[in-house]
């Protein structure tokens, strides 16, 4: 039975869903504070990281974490003064750092994202967002074999759901990747990946396909949710009374405070991400690449090549720190020393993280309200699928994973 839904955040998540939605026959109405796509989902590292399923904490963080956050040459950053705010949610997330958590967070990982070229091939397909997506494979850089045996328990986890990487060593290195130097002469190459040209211009795109079926986009903040009648019957802003059957959250960072009103607290909890897009560069890699020495990923878009992967904790403020900028200059310029660009363009985002590096996905207690958020480092890689999931939910069509790890009553 089709449903009249709000749809709140548009990002590329929320654009996705609303668009699956419509496609569903459903009556959509989107809504955004902002215009679409330029939250987390304009300041992404551009890539469909299909092979992004290892959770963020894995066995031995809780020992080598406080090493990280005191080594200024490490990107990782915290804002002290939030300590004491954010203590309980490290706990938490510490405990999620051993094998047992880690190897079945990356089975649900990779139902998620495993498949995410072909879930944004099959949401932009027809559309004019199908241009900004590219066919690509996703290099790690390493500077030996010694440094990419390191990382050995990743690489396993990766390889138990079907991600392998081709290897290459030695000159062949510089063959296919003429912008690293002779220090970098090992390469894995995860085949078959994508990614995005222009996220803002994609989700936009996405969103103008949704208007020209017959969805509505309002600019909009929300407030509340009407909840009377046991069910959301309406979505409260601050441009009027948004009435609906069915409601989905898809607004980041910014769901937690909408949770609330809910009645649930999440432990979600925002990391500050930085990128750097180097316009008009002398020089840029044929592939998106991590620097895994670094821990950045450089990627050749449209505007530029960006180069994006500092994470600072700390709270929302969008004062930029300096410390996390001028270390990701310094990598960049070790990586690639004899780059020069016209100009360049810093940006900060909120990556919405939750403890166990699941997002939350379906019904929120029985409200009709539905969760779509907390996808951490991975929200444009499976914001496509999140979006056609969601739509199946509400359209009662049984969706062909378990979805029970992502439910988002699990930590209530």
């Amino acid at each position: 039975m089709a449903q009249n839904v709000v749809v709140i955040g548009a990002g590329i998540v929320g654009a996705s869903t609303a668009l699956w939605l419509r496609r569903a026959g459903h009556t959509v109405t989107l809504l955004d504070k902002n215009t679409p796509g330029m939250g987390a989902s304009f300041g992404n590292a551009c890539l469909l990281a299909s092979c992004a399923v290892v959770p963020n904490a894995t066995p031995g963080l809780a020992t080598k974490a406080p090493g990280y956050l005191l080594n200024p040459n490490f990107p990782l950053f915290l804002k002290w003064a939030n300590l004491p705010r954010l203590t309980p949610w490290f706990l938490k997330y510490l405990g999620f750092a051993n094998d047992k958590d880690a190897r079945r967070f990356t089975h649900v990982l990779a139902d998620l994202i495993g498949d995410s070229v072909e879930q944004h091939k099959a949401l932009a397909k027809g559309t004019a967002a199908e241009i900004f997506i590219a066919d690509t494979d996703y290099l790690y850089a390493y500077k030996d074999r010694a440094a990419f045996e390191a990382d050995k328990y990743t690489w396993d986890l990766r390889a138990s759901v079907g991600f392998v990487p081709d290897i290459i060593e030695g000159p062949a290195v510089q063959e296919l990747e003429p912008i690293l130097d002779a220090q970098t002469a090992f390469l894995a190459v995860n085949k078959d990946h994508g990614y995005i040209l222009n996220p803002a211009g994609y989700v936009q795109a996405l969103v103008d396909t949704f208007t020209g079926m017959g969805g509505r986009f309002v600019q909009a903040e929300v407030r509340d949710f009407d909840l009377s009648g046991g069910q959301v019957t309406a979505v409260m802003t601050d441009q009027g009374q948004f009435d609906c059957d069915r409601a989905v959250l898809s607004s980041g960072i910014w769901s937690k405070p909408l949770m609330r009103k809910l009645g649930f607290t999440v432990p979600l909890e925002t990391e500050r991400g930085y990128h750097i897009t180097f316009k008009e560069p002398s020089i840029r890699p044929n592939h998106p690449m991590m620097i895994a020495s670094a821990k950045f990923v450089a990627t050749p878009m449209q505007h530029g090549l960006r180069c994006a992967g500092i994470v600072e904790f700390g709270d929302l403020s969008e004062k930029k720190s300096k410390a996390p900028l001028t270390l990701l200059r310094r990598r960049v310029a070790e990586v690639f020393p004899t780059m020069t660009a016209d100009s360049d363009e810093e940006w900060l985002g909120f990556r919405p993280s939750l403890p166990d590096s699941l997002p939350m996905l379906g019904e929120i207690d029985q409200s009709g309200v539905y969760a779509a958020f907390g996808h951490q480092h991975v929200g444009l890689t499976g914001g496509a699928k999140t979006g056609r999931l969601v739509a199946d939910l509400i359209s009662d069509t049984p969706p062909n994973i378990d979805l029970s790890p992502v439910d988002p009553m699990r930590f209530n």
